[in-house]
């Protein structure tokens, strides 16, 4: 056994930790890793306390495969998100990638906001009937990534806004050798340019290197902020890193 899930389910108002306690000691006995997912469904703020007793911890109710419980339950990370971290993630809930009930530029979100999150990436779909599609987001390594930086460190909402045409966000995650994961995301129901300083994402200088990670190309030395269209529902995803005259100049 590599991994194991505990839930609730059935539980006859046993303490949550004592029973955590007693499965985390249990699994430390067998003397192998094993990963333990608690779920308590996010009932007791478990992002608050867990870390003592599991490796990861359930933030919310179960997700579905719908836009409205993907968006329900991201907008739930916000007030956590930076509570997570190595040795102790935040568990946003399984993949729904896949499963058909959202479209592809939604399931792109999803799998891209789930990475910068940290969150355990578990496919939730049937592996033998993967479209193209799916298979091309779940098999992005760059996306992949992001949630396996050595830093470790969850993302985190920038901001939200109020656009003509609904809601748009920025979320920023750092990651290891000075570099920075950025999401654009566009909730609302027309395409929107969103625009992101350097400045606001705390980068240090006027200039980066971005690279697009879901067209998988490099847009170049992009100087003073981040500007694109994104289109309704969608997210456009960047890794920010030093141009070449940056990393001279730290290396001196």
């Amino acid at each position: 056994v590599d991994y194991l899930k505990y839930d609730s389910c059935n539980a006859f108002q046993i303490p949550l930790k004592w029973r955590y306690e007693r499965m985390r000691n249990a699994l430390n006995e067998t003397g192998r890793p094993i990963f333990f997912s608690m779920c308590e469904w996010g009932q007791e703020d478990p992002a608050n306390w867990a870390r003592e007793y599991a490796n990861s911890w359930r933030t919310t109710e179960d997700i579905y495969d719908a836009w409205v419980s993907f968006l329900d339950i991201l907008d739930r990370q916000v007030e956590i998100s930076h509570l997570g971290g190595p040795g102790g993630w935040n568990d946003p809930d399984m993949l729904e990638v896949g499963n058909g009930g959202m479209t592809t530029s939604e399931y792109e979100a999803h799998f891209a906001l789930w990475a910068l999150l940290k969150s355990p990436l578990l496919i939730g779909c049937d592996l033998t009937t993967m479209t193209e599609d799916t298979k091309r987001i779940l098999m992005n390594e760059e996306i992949i990534e992001l949630n396996q930086d050595d830093l470790g460190k969850p993302g985190v909402r920038l901001w939200q806004r109020q656009g003509e045409h609904g809601l748009y966000e920025v979320w920023v995650g750092e990651l290891s050798g000075n570099e920075l994961g950025v999401i654009m995301f566009n909730r609302g129901e027309e395409t929107t340019q969103i625009t992101v300083s350097y400045e606001e994402l705390k980068w240090n200088g006027q200039h980066a290197n971005v690279r697009d990670l879901y067209a998988r190309q490099d847009l170049g030395l992009v100087a003073g902020e981040l500007r694109f269209d994104v289109p309704s529902h969608s997210v456009k995803v960047l890794r920010v890193s030093q141009s070449h005259k940056q990393k001279s100049a730290r290396s001196q």
